[in-house]
């Protein structure tokens, strides 16, 4: 279930609202501001479900490895309630524990009922859309190539979807290699937070070995995921630095850096917050692009932004290549639960 809204995500403090770079004056050090940038809907929904858990149930809400993939997120919702686990199993009998954005396999839900746990799953409605595929593939008996990153969550919860069918390739070496049952039947799914072009080479790597291939309906990497990697295109070639704000165990983030330096930035580095800037990084440099994943919190970005204000980086231009309106409605258990309790049940 999907609902939507008008609002825009605030500019940054100071921030001149652009369609595209403007020329910059000389001597004056600039900063460029990628939009759309940070929290996609499926992370502001997760986060969201965590929270009014918490508010519903009270302290602790367990949550099955980290909700999403940035560590200050996590602290913050440590000091909020949240117990954060490895495992089903250690989570106490009979309590409440949320499943993260990424997803999990079926045989997580079967450990939650055998400990009588009441569960909340908390998947990004467009991951679900991949484990749908995989089992609409897997009824009709054809291998899936599943393109991704071997251990990420994600991955790992779609391969449950569909074990037996699942082979699991990241890049066009492994997509050489694979091996099927039968090369007029096979499908390919995509992690959601891959880089779109470097998919895609895979997809073509694919389709020379199987001229048959079958792909989902529509594209497995989220939108948000392909709007942050355009826009941070938009702002890579003018800046002599792109600052990605995420964690490093983040994929769509990791991927930003690497999509802003094959789009022509000199030098491209990935920090959690301003704390880990390297003012040595500046030396030479006039502008720097910025932009953050898409489970970074916006005031992460504002931190950023002090912290290059405090150096001399005065004029900050927003760059603006697409418009995000959609959000996703919270789990159906956590808004059955509100609504009995009384309380709204969306944010």
């Amino acid at each position: 279930m999907t609902e939507t809204t008008t609002s825009p995500v605030p500019a940054p403090p100071g921030a001149v609202p652009v369609e595209a770079p403007g020329v910059q004056q000389p001597g004056v050090k600039r900063v460029l501001v990628a939009k759309p940038r940070g929290y996609c809907a499926g992370v502001d929904r997760a986060v969201l479900t965590v929270e009014r858990a918490l508010e519903l149930y009270g302290a602790p809400v367990y949550v099955r490895k980290q909700i999403v993939h940035n560590a200050h997120v996590v602290r913050t919702l440590e000091q909020q309630g949240a117990v954060f686990v490895d495992e089903t199993d250690q989570v106490p009998e009979d309590a409440t524990v949320v499943f993260s954005a990424h997803g999990v396999a079926p045989t997580v839900h079967a450990e939650a009922r055998a400990r009588r746990l009441r569960t909340i799953d908390a998947t990004c409605p467009l991951v679900s859309k991949v484990h749908m595929e995989a089992k609409r593939f897997a009824a009709d008996d054809v291998d899936i190539v599943l393109i991704g990153h071997e251990g990420h969550e994600e991955v790992i919860g779609t391969t449950g979807q569909a074990p037996e069918h699942m082979h699991l390739v990241d890049g066009i070496e492994e997509a050489a290699a694979v091996q099927v049952r039968d090369p007029s039947r096979v499908a390919y799914l995509s992690q959601t937070t891959l880089s779109v072009d470097e998919t895609n080479v895979t997809v073509d790597a694919l389709r020379q070995r199987f001229p048959l291939l079958q792909g989902p309906p529509s594209a497995d990497i989220c939108y948000a995921t392909q709007n942050r990697q355009v826009a941070v295109k938009e702002i890579a070639a003018g800046a002599d630095l792109v600052l990605v704000v995420g964690s490093r165990n983040s994929s769509n983030s990791v991927r930003l850096v690497e999509v802003a330096l094959d789009a022509g930035a000199r030098d491209a580095r990935l920090v959690d917050d301003a704390g880990e800037i390297d003012e040595a990084w500046l030396g030479g440099v006039a502008t720097v692009g910025l932009t953050s994943g898409a489970s970074v919190p916006e005031e992460l970005v504002a931190g950023v932004l002090t912290w290059l204000a405090d150096r001399g980086y005065s004029d900050v231009q927003e760059v603006e290549s697409a418009q995000e309106h959609l959000l996703f409605a919270l789990p159906p258990e956590l808004r059955r639960d509100l609504r009995a309790a009384g309380l709204p049940d969306s944010s």
